[in-house]
């Protein structure tokens, strides 16, 4: 199976940018698509970014044209680009990896974003 340990999260202002980064370990990274979700208080973990197979991506309306997410099967990395962030955005993010033939997801611990002034 696949360890994920994401890093990046911290408290930004409005209209700033963070870049999260998740590296996995423990098996081989190009079995496994790749994504993002997140966990606001009170709400539901929802999708932020994904890939869904090679190099096609999905992202959650609220993420389009501000985050952009990327991988590096080099370093067994994914990456998620936000730009533009708003209050809204404050949630925990987790990576997600799930395997190309088994289906099955594991998770990282998640990294807590807080966009506030």
């Amino acid at each position: 199976q696949v360890q994920l340990v994401e890093s990046g999260g911290g408290l930004v202002q409005p209209g700033g940018s963070l870049r999260l980064s998740c590296a996995a370990s423990g098996s081989i990274f190009s079995m496994y698509l790749m994504g993002w979700y997140r966990q606001a208080p009170g709400k539901q973990r929802e999708l932020v970014a994904r890939f869904n197979s090679g190099s096609i991506t999905n992202y959650a309306e609220s993420a389009k044209g501000r985050f952009t997410i990327s991988r590096d099967d080099d370093r067994n990395t994914v990456a998620l680009l936000m730009n533009s962030l708003k209050p809204e955005d404050t949630a925990v993010y987790y990576c997600n990896a799930r395997h190309t033939v088994t289906g099955t997801g594991y998770w990282g611990q998640g990294t807590q974003v807080t966009v506030s002034s």
